[in-house]
């Protein structure tokens, strides 16, 4: 199986106006690549591509050997590989119908990551024998706060700037599997916004609610930015201040969410859930000028608590701690899962007396909302199940 690690990075001061100048140079170097394709087409018609684009690359090294020919020339086919792959996404989305995207230039500050698709070129992870060290051309050997061991053989070796801090990440192959001694017990899970999720046996987690939490500081902190001037040393540290605040957010969330995926994949050797199109659950209510929405301003607010949830980052770690112990999640359709008595069948609206309240009209029986909706998911996750084993 395929997993990466994620280790905060100690540069010293000059290593750190090398990275950044690394960073600036593969963002020049996006940007004058997307203006190369939106030219080439604006003026001839020529759709200008990869293979054409890597191959300048050489002349550009050689035009400029003090800035872009300082660092790794497969870094620089990844960072248009990275372009390709943008206007990839673009095609496909005009090819859908969908609302297309164009690729844009990247502003200083829109740009952190630059990836070395191979280790060992332009890169070596673990350097130094019996210190742990990451070198980078042009940069020299990095010391790393490694905080856990890296199983597998690594593959790729990216740097990725948040804020002032800066980060390695490894993606390795071949991680062998942990897996969990089987526990006959099998479980449905219904996420919500009230409690973050439900299981089939009754059990209910709250949801920790971590950007409510920090809303009041994180808007103190982005009016002060507002009020800094454009390049100022104080707008500088306003900016890192919002950045922190919201790191913060994203820590507290992830942790939550390997903590609670953690306990279920202990516990349990099937999880079962409901196949949620969270895009479409938080598209804006607003309408247009013609056909505006109603009831935006709930809309909006329920919006706000279901990414703040965090769900696709949580059943995406589930889905990775599941692979490695050997164990089993299945997804369902989300259909009827709340109106639906899993009792007796009966499906109908009026059944969900109120959010947290269930009444079946046909048979009478009274539990839990959230319950009952994760036992219809456990029963359909179940039966998804001896299908496709038939």
């Amino acid at each position: 199986m395929r997993r990466a690690y994620k280790f905060q990075l100690r540069p010293t001061t000059k290593q750190v106006q090398a990275l950044e100048a690394m960073l600036e140079d593969h963002r020049q170097l996006y940007n004058a690549a997307l203006e190369h394709r939106k030219t080439a087409y604006a003026k001839a018609k020529v759709s200008v591509k990869y293979g054409v684009q890597s191959a300048d690359l050489k002349y550009i090294r050689r035009e400029d050997p003090e800035g872009q020919g300082r660092w790794s020339f497969c870094s620089q086919q990844a960072t248009l590989r990275r372009l390709d792959k943008a206007f990839q996404a673009f095609f496909r989305r005009v090819k859908a119908g969908e609302k297309p995207g164009y690729p844009r230039f990247k502003g200083w500050g829109w740009f952190d990551t630059v990836e070395s698709p191979e280790d060992g070129d332009g890169c070596r992870w673990d350097s130094v024998p019996g210190r742990t060290r990451v070198r980078f051309q042009g940069v020299g050997h990095v010391k790393v706060n490694q905080h856990r061991e890296v199983r597998g053989a690594v593959k790729t070796v990216s740097l990725k700037r948040e804020g002032r801090r800066w980060y390695v990440v490894l993606s390795c192959d071949n991680v062998p599997e942990e897996l969990l001694p089987q526990t006959g017990a099998v479980t449905g899970i219904d996420l919500g916004v009230a409690s973050f999720l439900t299981t089939s046996e009754g059990v209910l987690v709250e949801n920790p609610r971590y950007f409510k939490a920090s809303a009041d500081k994180l808007a103190a902190a982005q009016r002060e930015l507002a009020r800094k001037k454009r390049g100022s040393n104080r707008r500088r540290k306003a900016r890192d201040r919002v950045v922190a605040t919201h790191r913060k957010i994203r820590n507290q969330r992830l942790d939550f969410a390997h903590k609670t995926a953690l306990k279920l994949v202990r516990d349990h050797d099937m999880i079962c859930h409901e196949a949620l199109k969270i895009n479409n659950m938080t598209r804006s209510a607003s309408g247009t000028l013609e056909a505006p929405g109603t009831n935006v301003a709930a809309k909006a607010g329920l919006n706000r608590s279901i990414l703040d949830a965090g769900w696709g980052v949580f059943l995406s770690i589930l889905r990775a701690k599941a692979e490695s112990a050997g164990r089993a999640v299945v997804e369902v359709s989300p259909r009827h899962t709340s109106q639906k008595c899993s009792r007796c069948g009966h499906i109908a609206a009026g059944n969900r007396v109120t959010q947290a309240e269930f009444r079946c009209l046909s048979c009478g029986l009274s539990m839990h909302a959230d319950v009952n909706a994760a036992e219809n998911i456990l029963r359909a996750g179940l039966a998804l199940q001896v299908a496709t084993a038939a």
